[in-house]
């Protein structure tokens, strides 16, 4: 038997914390922008084992009655990820328990955890909130013509994900999604990518998404982007704004691709902003270390 931690964070009166998913393997030639040697040297010399693979983590927000997700991770699609529905339940979370779910965007590893095998909403009471221009992107049947095969599995999957939760898909219209939890419009990885901020007293929390998918690389250099962005551009003009402004209101980050610490501040050094994780309170559960499945 092994414990399993769980980094949170109190704001205000809602309990964040971080579960993840587990990780995919990834390749840093999907970057632009950088020169693959420095890219290593930077993983390097941040101390990680594995410099190509990214990390899956998603958030549980418990607060004022209500019990939500940010993003469900892969559902252990294709072998990738799929530890969260284990993590939950080491914290006696189980899917009928979630009010709703508050998605970033609708890339397989932020969605696949909503379906069962048979196609089915995994989270039957939850409410889906997105961004109104994310559904768009994914219902556009030129653009679903216009995917390379793997693009167009995603649109399928997209399409499927929002049919089986149509009863009870909402849309961000700009207002807070429950009383103290805001979404945050961040384009460019996707057209509807979405971030929710909650404020309290002094502190402020930021769930960024997939502001970063290599979080020690481009929160150095902004500007590089990943195969993944949509607008790569704008993708970049995003980053660099939001980088910006965390590092001077002193935000807390959360990021679905930061490794499993879950939280983190930045500085602002030159023209980067160097990523401290930030070590919040462990809430630790005991579970069998075998019950998530393994990471790949």
């Amino acid at each position: 038997m092994k414990h399993l931690s769980f980094p949170s964070c109190q704001i205000g009166d809602f309990l964040v914390t971080a579960l993840s998913d587990g990780a995919m393997p990834a390749s840093l030639d999907l970057l632009s922008g950088i020169d693959i040697a420095e890219a290593e040297a930077i993983q390097q010399s941040a101390g990680l084992a594995e410099p190509g693979h990214i990390h899956i983590n998603c958030y549980l927000i418990r607060g004022k009655g209500r019990t939500l997700l940010v993003d469900a991770g892969t559902g252990g699609r294709n072998n990738v990820g799929g530890q969260l529905r284990a993590n939950l339940a080491a914290l006696k979370i189980y899917p009928d328990d979630i009010d709703a779910v508050l998605l970033t965007h609708c890339h397989p590893d932020h969605i696949g955890g909503l379906l069962d095998a048979e196609g089915n909403p995994v989270y039957r009471q939850a409410e889906l909130h997105l961004h109104p221009l994310e559904a768009d992107y994914w219902r556009d049947d030129e653009k679903q013509r216009g995917a390379n095969e793997r693009g167009k599995l995603n649109f399928r999957l997209a399409r499927q994900t929002l049919e089986a939760y149509a009863s009870n898909l909402h849309f961000f219209t700009g207002g807070e999604i429950t009383k103290g939890i805001l979404p945050v419009w961040l384009p460019g990885h996707t057209p509807g990518h979405t971030g929710f901020r909650i404020d309290a007293d002094d502190k402020g929390l930021l769930i960024w998404g997939d502001i970063v998918h290599y979080p020690q690389i481009q929160s150095a250099q902004p500007n590089v982007s990943i195969l993944f962005d949509v607008d790569p551009m704008q993708a970049a003009e995003t980053r660099k704004n939001v980088l910006q402004q965390s590092a001077r209101e002193k935000l807390l980050i959360a990021g679905m691709h930061l490794d499993q610490t879950g939280f983190a501040t930045l500085d602002m050094v030159d023209d980067g902003y160097p990523i401290s994780y930030a070590l919040a309170s462990m809430d630790t559960h005991a579970v069998p270390r075998a019950s998530p499945q393994s990471e790949p």
